[in-house]
């Protein structure tokens, strides 16, 4: 049991849109064997997509709008990466997988900098105190400096960076990076698709040595030069124990696309990074050696494979193993629950597994007894904590456009909703239904996968609604009156909760300072009350 916890590295790749995520994540595969040829993000000219995005919408699109599972090994290590959504209108998928890895690998785009995406991110990583090392990508690229990329991240991340790769020049005159542990070059050479090879290192036992004026030529070799004098003058020397504690992030330099610095990246990730931690419940934590098992449900994607219209759960293991064909306690349900098939994942590509240790994340076979957070056990009533539940901020009616295909739509929107991809709220006994979403393209989701995955079809009609409030109350007389007087605003989630819709933040406050017997709640697990943070904002007029 050590050993399996100990060779296991569970990390997600997070960025903003097109700072290169997917192709790092691709790139990190080639080197674990995991596939043998890179692909590319579709393009007019390039037909073939990547691997973790599987879905027909991402290959379309050149996004990813799901978090993708993939496990390989590498040195001796279990490594699994949770590629996730860059999209803003997609975070909630990224937020809930950031409560099921033990580390983060932070792409940012030398030409953009850090950019808006990027910093909502690391504020997450930074509440969790999650390890996170930095890749700056697309140094062949014209962009901004390293040391001013460096000061960069430092400032609007509000972490320290301590550089373990340097670029040699970058954009046009981008020769590669040098290694500042390991002392080694890896030299440049463009469009490659596969690793590269050993004629493509120089090895030398410091950075006076002769070969590196004649392969680089003297100026850009007196460059590195001065600039590796003042990295280790500048910066501290790097410990392991302050990256681990989430004081700092390692940072590495290079291009994803065409495969240089990606190989320093996952040698030092492998040779630093975390492995399975202990994990907070409501009671107490857990160590990932306690015998028992125990694991909480963090993801739900209906139709993975189109072709067998199946429910996978994803799993993240926190203690124990776990065994098909074993009874767990479905600590929601309070009843046991058997699983007879275990998946491992290559994207879509599911492979069957029979057992998984701490650190794994595993698919089960979900007949719609599962939801996002649950917790299952061995035995002992756990509920993991971290796992994020958001208040949807855009509203539309759906609007049936084939009543032949109703009982097709009301199945696929179900499915999509159990997924966490958008809320779902019933007016009027179930004939008027309202999606809740926190970003537009989510709308443009559902739509087409409710088309291809289902073979049903609707529009959206737009509602003026900001806020969606789940709402209590001890006084069964306040609750009756406050529903009866705003029966327009009231609609119920699909636990049968009364959930009131603001028209505006100042309506909000208004009728939350005017019914002192009603709680107003902002997540569906009616567990939080509106923050004085967010109170002092609406008063303020912000968001």
């Amino acid at each position: 049991m050590h050993e399996e916890i100990a060779r296991r590295r569970t990390f997600a790749i997070i960025s903003h849109p097109d700072a290169g995520k997917t192709t790092l994540t691709e790139k990190l595969l080639l080197f674990g064997g995991g596939i043998r040829a890179a692909g590319a993000v579709k393009s007019n000219k390039i037909t073939r997509t990547t691997t973790s995005d599987f879905m027909e919408i991402e290959k379309q699109r050149g996004i990813s709008v799901s978090t993708a599972v993939m496990t390989f090994e590498y040195d001796g290590k279990l490594i699994n990466i949770l590629d996730t959504p860059g999209h803003k209108d997609f975070s909630e998928d990224t937020y809930r997988t950031l409560s099921a890895v033990d580390s983060v690998i932070l792409v940012v785009d030398s030409v953009k900098g850090v950019e808006e995406q990027t910093e909502r991110l690391m504020q997450v990583c930074r509440m969790r105190k999650t390890p996170v090392m930095i890749f700056v990508n697309k140094l062949d690229r014209e962009g901004k400096q390293a040391f001013e990329l460096a000061d960069e991240l430092e400032e609007k991340l509000e972490i320290a960076v301590r550089p373990l790769t340097w670029p040699i020049g970058s954009g046009s005159s981008f020769k590669g990076v040098y290694n500042l542990h390991e002392q080694n070059i890896n030299l440049f050479r463009s469009g490659k698709d596969v690793i590269e090879d050993e004629e493509d290192r120089l090895y030398i036992d410091s950075l006076e040595d002769e070969r590196l004026d004649q392969r680089l030529g003297s100026g850009l070799s007196a460059r590195l030069r001065e600039e590796v004098d003042l990295i280790e003058g500048v910066y501290d020397p790097f410990q392991t124990e302050d990256y681990l504690e989430a004081r700092v992030a390692p940072l590495f330099f290079g291009s994803a696309l065409n495969n240089f610095g990606v190989r320093e990246l996952l040698d030092s990730f492998v040779g630093i990074s975390p492995a399975p931690g202990k994990r907070g419940t409501a009671t107490r934590e857990v160590a990932p050696e306690e015998t028992s098992f125990s694991g909480f449900i963090f993801k739900i994607h209906a139709n993975l494979d189109p072709n067998h219209r199946d429910r996978i759960a994803f799993l993240r293991v926190c203690s124990g193993r776990f065994q098909k064909d074993r009874q767990f306690r479905h600590v929601r349900l309070g009843k046991t629950i058997r699983f007879n098939m275990l998946y491992g994942f290559m994207a879509r590509k599911k492979n069957t597994i029979d057992e998984a240790y701490p650190g794994d994340v595993i698919g089960l076979y979900d007949r719609g007894d599962l939801k996002i957070g649950d917790t299952l056990t061995e035995k002992e009533d756990l509920q993991f904590e971290g796992i994020p539940n958001f208040s949807p901020e855009i509203f539309r009616e759906v609007v049936v456009t084939d009543p032949m295909r109703s009982k097709q739509l009301n199945k696929g929107l179900t499915h999509l909703i159990e997924e966490g991809l958008a809320q779902l709220f019933i007016q009027d006994k179930g004939r008027r239904k309202i999606v809740g979403t926190v970003g537009e393209l989510q709308f443009q989701v559902i739509q087409y996968r409710l088309e291809n995955e289902y073979g049903a079809s609707c529009s959206f009609r737009p509602l003026p609604y900001v806020r969606a409030c789940w709402i209590t109350s001890e006084s069964k007389s306040a609750m009756d009156e406050f529903m009866q007087y705003h029966f327009r605003q009231i609609a119920y989630d699909l636990e049968d909760n009364p959930v009131y819709f603001a028209e505006s933040d100042w309506m909000l406050r208004s009728k939350m300072e005017g019914n002192p017997e009603i709680r107003f709640h902002f997540s569906s697990e009616l567990d939080s009350e509106m923050s004085q943070y967010e109170l002092g904002a609406m008063h303020s007029g912000r968001k």
